[in-house]
């Protein structure tokens, strides 16, 4: 795996060692009231970024180009965003951020969309 494939799946792992760090210290402090914000970490941190990498991996055609990278700094800065956002809305100290990174979440999301119709091969459309 290299390129852009790598440093999603990379960026994943990293995520899914911060998210259970941060399970295991919810539950030495015995206080879930962040779980919220831990399985968003997992699920976009871990498996979304992974699904992307795994993606860019099986289809090199779609990692080349502008928008591929776009697609990481915009997945990257979501979670990076919306995560501490989930984190102040449950702690009653704000939602902004979450707001912002749900719209760059889902942004991310219909980049990847574009992405994979981009890259889709046209020999199968006449089918």
């Amino acid at each position: 795996m290299r390129g852009l494939a790598f440093w999603f799946f990379f960026t994943a792992i990293i995520y899914v060692i911060a998210g259970m760090a941060f399970g295991i210290h919810m539950s030495v402090v015995q206080d879930f009231a962040l779980a919220p914000a831990h399985a968003h970490l997992n699920l976009l941190g871990w498996v979304t970024m992974a699904l992307f990498g795994i993606y860019y991996h099986l289809v090199p055609k779609a990692a080349q180009g502008l928008l591929a990278r776009i697609h990481f700094v915009v997945a990257t800065l979501a979670l990076w965003i919306f995560i501490p956002g989930i984190v102040f809305a449950i702690r009653q100290e704000g939602e902004l951020f979450a707001k912002v990174g749900s719209l760059l979440t889902i942004l991310s999301m219909i980049l990847f969309l574009v992405i994979v119709f981009l890259s889709r091969d046209r020999q199968d459309a006449s089918a």
